[in-house]
Parts: C-alpha cells; sequence; structure tokens
C-alpha cells in the first residue's frame, strides 16, 4: 500500500534564525539552503524579506541558486510586505508567498486592535494579493490554538476560497496539548467545508516541551505539512525539531502511514552545519543528534549492544549519517565493553590479563569520569607490560618569571649513572622538556599535553598527560605531583622511555 506524504517546511532561516545570538550573513544562509536541498526538504522559508535588506538579498540569493524545493518568502497581511516578499521569491522555479495574521482575542485585542471583520478582512485581502503574483500560497491563523473555534473555521474557509493553497494551523506559543491539538486539527478538517482543496501544515513551538508530540498528533488527525527546524531552534522555547519528526516515521514505520522526502542520512551533517554557523550548541541529551543519542555508558547497555544492537538501539546511527555508535568507558562499564575496548587498540588478552586491567580500570574510573584510549593503553603497559625505567627523574630544577629567561636543570638516572644537565625554552616546562631530549637523545615531537587535578584544595595532586611523536611511533606518558612542573617532566619522561623500549 503506497503511503501517504507529509511535507517538510523548514524555517530554520526565518524562525530558527529569530534565535537569540543566531544571526546569519547571506552566505550562511545560503550555506544552509545548499544543505536543506540536499537534506530533501519539501519547502524552505527562506526569510521575512520586509523585516531587512539583508533579509530580502538573502530570500533573493536562495531563490535564484537553490533548485528543488519550494523557497518561499514570510509576510504580515500588509500589501508592502506583500509586494516586497514577492520580489525577494519570484526569481524561485518554485516560489511561495506565506501569509500571516494573529486570529486569537489576545493578539486581535492587544497587537492589531482589530474586530473579527477586520482581521477576517485584512487576511482575504493579503491571500488575494499573493494569488495574483503566485498559485502557491500559504495563508497562517497565528496563534490558531487560542482561536475561538468557529473563527478559526471562517478565517480558514474564507482564504481558502481566496486562493490559499495551504493553511496552517500554528501552537505559536507552545500552548496546546497533544490530545487537543489533534482534535482540533480533526474537527477543522470537519468543519472547513472546502479544506480538502488545501494541504493543512502546522508550526508548533516547544514551551512545554510538547512540539514533536504536538505535530505527530497533528499529523494523525490529518495534517500533511510539519513545519519544523533544524535542531529545534527559534522563538523562545524553539521549534518541533526536523530531525524527531523525520525519524519518528521513519524508525516507527510499524506504525505510521506517511513517509516523507528526506534523505535521513544527511540529517547529522545538516544538524552540526546549523550548529556551527549559528553558534547554538546542540545539547548532549538531543534526540537523534545530540552527542549522546547513539552513546552507550551503562554496562547494562554496553553488553546489549556488543551482543545485539536492537537491544539498545531503536535506528541505526548510520541512518542518520553517522559513522557507529560510541561506547563510553566509565566506572559503569563491566568487562565486555572493556575487551571489546582493547580489542579495537589491538590487545588480545588472556582472561587472567584482562581481568589484571579490569581491576586497575575499575580503580581509575572511580576517579574520572571517562576513561579514553590513552588510559587503556597505558593500564595495559602498567599491567600486562610494564615498560622498563631506562631513565629515571632524580631531580629538577626551574626558573621563570617575566624578566627571566626559563630554565630548567634536570638529573636523570641511568643504571649507575647520573647524567646532568640544562636547557632553556619558551617556559619551565618547555624548557624542561628540551633538557630531557639533550640527556636522553630521544627528540620527542609533543602532540598533545593535558593537566587536571586528582585531588582537591591549594595541595591538590596534578596528573599531566602528554602525546609525543618519535619516527613513525606514538605513545602516552604519565606523571603526578603536587608540583606542575614536576608533574610534566615526569610524564614526558614516561613517554620517552616507551619510545625507547619499542625501539630495543
Amino acid at each position: 500500500m503506497k503511503k501517504e506524504r507529509v511535507f517538510i517546511f523548514d524555517t530554520t532561516l526565518r524562525d530558527g534564525e529569530q534565535s537569540p545570538g543566531a544571526s546569519l550573513n547571506t552566505k550562511q544562509k545560503l550555506e544552509v539552503a545548499k544543505q536543506l536541498q540536499k537534506l530533501g526538504v519539501d519547502v524552505i522559508e527562506a526569510g521575512f524579506p520586509i523585516s531587512s535588506p539583508g533579509d530580502f538579498e538573502a530570500v533573493k540569493k536562495i531563490a535564484e541558486t537553490v533548485k528543488g524545493p519550494v523557497i518561499a518568502g514570510l509576510t504580515r497581511v500588509l500589501k508592502k510586505d506583500i509586494d516586497c516578499c514577492w520580489q525577494a521569491v519570484r526569481p524561485a522555479k518554485r516560489p511561495r508567498i506565506h501569509t500571516f495574521v494573529g486570529t486569537s482575542p489576545v493578539h486581535r485585542d492587544y497587537i492589531l486592535r482589530k474586530s473579527e471583520e477586520e482581521v477576517l478582512k485584512m487576511a482575504v485581502d493579503a491571500v488575494k494579493l499573493a494569488k495574483s503574483y503566485t498559485e502557491d500560497v500559504e495563508f497562517s491563523a497565528m496563534d490558531a490554538t487560542r482561536t475561538e473555534f468557529d473563527f478559526l473555521c471562517e478565517i480558514l474557509e474564507r482564504t481558502i476560497e481566496a486562493g490559499a493553497a495551504t493553511v496552517n494551523i500554528p501552537d505559536t506559543v507552545g500552548y496546546a496539548m497533544p490530545d487537543e491539538f489533534g482534535a482540533l486539527i480533526k474537527n477543522i478538517l470537519e468543519k472547513v467545508s472546502n479544506i480538502k482543496k488545501v494541504v493543512v501544515s502546522v508550526h508548533c513551538h516547544d514551551d512545554l516541551g510538547l512540539a514533536t508530540a504536538n505535530s505527530i498528533s497533528a499529523v494523525l488527525n490529518g495534517a500533511r505539512q510539519v513545519e519544523c527546524t533544524i535542531n529545534g531552534i527559534g522563538e523562545r522555547a524553539g521549534n518541533v525539531s526536523l530531525e524527531e519528526i523525520v525519524m519518528a516515521i521513519k524508525a516507527r514505520q510499524d506504525f505510521f502511514k506517511y513517509t516523507t522526502g528526506i534523505k535521513a542520512k544527511n540529517i547529522y551533517k545538516t544538524s552540526r552545519l546549523v550548529s556551527h554557523l549559528t553558534g547554538i550548541a546542540v545539547q548532549p541529551n538531543k534526540a537523534i543528534v545530540g552527542a549522546n543519542a547513539f552513546a552507550h555508558s551503562s554496562g547494562i547497555h554496553q553488553d546489549g549492544i556488543l551482543k545485539k544492537r536492537s537491544t539498545f538501539e531503536i535506528m541505526s546511527p548510520a541512518s542518520i549519517g553517522l559513522k557507529e555508535s560510541k561506547l563510553i568507558l566509565t566506572s559503569r562499564s563491566g568487562r565486555h565493553a572493556l575487551r571489546h575496548s582493547l580489542e579495537e587498540l589491538g590487545y588480545k588478552l588472556k582472561a587472567k590479563e584482562l581481568e589484571r586491567v579490569y581491576q586497575s580500570f575499575k580503580k581509575v574510573a572511580d576517579r574520572k569520569k571517562e576513561i579514553f584510549n590513552g588510559d587503556l593503553e597505558a593500564m595495559v603497559e602498567d599491567e600486562i607490560s610494564a615498560i622498563p625505567e631506562t631513565f629515571r627523574l632524580e631531580y629538577i630544577h626551574t626558573t621563570s618569571g617575566s624578566q627571566t629567561v626559563p630554565t630548567a636543570t634536570i638529573r636523570l638516572k641511568r643504571g649507575a649513572k647520573i647524567i646532568e644537565d640544562a636547557a632553556c625554552g619558551d617556559g619551565p616546562v618547555d624548557a624542561a622538556y628540551r633538557t630531557i631530549d639533550r640527556i636522553t637523545g630521544v627528540k620527542g615531537k609533543l602532540l598533545d599535553y593535558s593537566l587536571r587535578a586528582v585531588t582537591s584544595g591549594k595541595d591538590a595532586l596534578g596528573e599531566v598527560t602528554v602525546q609525543i611523536a618519535g619516527g613513525k611511533q606514538t605513545v602516552i606518558g604519565r606523571g603526578t605531583s603536587t608540583d606542575i612542573i614536576e608533574a610534566s617532566a615526569k610524564a614526558y619522561l614516561n613517554a620517552v622511555n616507551k619510545l625507547i623500549y619499542r625501539r630495543t
């Protein structure tokens, strides 16, 4: 049986850009629009042309450049808005004028200061004017969920008569409940005599966290266009997330009798592009595209995922364009996840060896929120293949200051032999590393350096982790001390000893 199409109307560049701090220039908007084209959205609401010269130019540029989706511009029910919008979207192969007016009592009385009759006339006249420019006209009854039902039905019926091809029922302030909103759509379809001539659209905000639920309820009750944004950005708490609507329909094909034209494998890339350009980070636990959406840290979950992915994943990472799930190693992880992670690094341990590493892992995991590959490598080397200390740190002294050349004097012990040297550097740590290079004859290239406090207080124990490269080999070194310069030297020397051992 052929499934009905739900049209995806993306308003990231209009409503989404209204998020505080999310302003985009024309070049950035065009970049997003091109990605939305690749994503396969049906309609791109490119902006609000009358709002500024910059927005006009962006909408016009997108209309001239982006092919495939309908290119829409938003207007109030004012002649100057509609004329301006048409000039902006006119170059598009498939242009749309989207006009709106507030219909609820609070909007009529306090914003418009108009009667029902006046608002009705404004809406009808606006649609007629827009229709004189293009066949594709959309009308929105702003704040529909707080509008008297009979008046809402009347204004929808009259705007359809005037030529609207799509009518939008917005939950502008995120006021509705899912059952209530679904019933509203159902009742509109039953009462408005000419409603079958048009596409019924919904535009839900997330003020109460119900935008996705309300939109799905609307679709189940007859709406066939959902207006949404990438990552759910938009006014106040934002809009319904495109990725949530699309993947709900895709993942639950056993429940939904609908389909969309979205190429889901482009979802993750689109999400990251919008996040990067707007500067609005995606919360880690965001559905579908959050950093934790396909990450597993519970031992039970990790064990299940490794045995059968469907135990704890209802969709695959690949379905949205991600390479794979992530197993986050924490104190809650079990032996199965540890073994898997070690094998990914190339370590195949025997049962007794794995148990030794696991006990070390549990101790470290109690002190750190997350265990990384470098931690695992260090554990294996400490517990299974201990690296002999070719050089041992005996003494370190550094001088540094705003008017002093940073210098380090270091004494190392090699067997029974004591070797001492000094060097200058860009800072005390750099000076110490240069001195170690001189004494050991191993010149490591520092790839990464990190410092963290192992304990609290002014006398906290500091742990330094370094990654250095020597030739084709890369190693991790660690060192701890209440003196961060000493910890830094220990870490670097630990890494140097590993390079020497691997070369023998």
